[in-house]
């Protein structure tokens, strides 16, 4: 009779949901639809922390990640979080219909916040000013 556990099945297992873990993980993005315009720009480079992204919308309504704000409480909220980081990158993705004003009037917020290292967030693959894409 054998007295020890065997943890091979436990280990197969494991590896397993390690395996469909790290299949699903990209598939799990911010969640709110918004129409990226299309540049030729080259993509920046990674960052260590988690990046802290503001959407705007279609419709001009203002999302830090995926939780839905007003306006008037953009700056507050930046500051907060602004505290609890070490990086002070902050990418913003604006719907490709927003009027530029109001994305201007965004990044306003976002330099009153305290984050001045913005990126611009767009799909790749758009026309290039020379009239060829990439």
């Amino acid at each position: 009779m054998m007295a020890e556990i065997n943890i091979t099945p436990f280990v197969d297992v494991m590896l397993v949901l390690l395996i469909i873990f790290m299949v699903a993980a990209p598939l799990m993005t911010v969640g709110i639809d918004i129409e990226m315009p299309e540049t030729a720009a080259n993509p920046l480079p990674s960052v260590e922390e988690e990046p802290l992204t503001v959407s705007i919308s279609a419709d001009g309504s203002v999302a830090i990640m995926t939780t839905e704000i007003d306006r008037n409480d953009l700056i507050p909220r930046l500051q907060a979080i602004m505290t609890e980081r070490t990086d002070d990158k902050i990418f913003l993705r604006g719907d490709g219909r927003v009027p530029y004003e109001q994305v201007a009037q965004i990044i306003g917020a976002l330099n009153a916040a305290g984050f001045n290292n913005l990126g611009l967030v767009t799909d790749t693959g758009g026309p290039a000013l020379d009239g060829q894409s990439e």
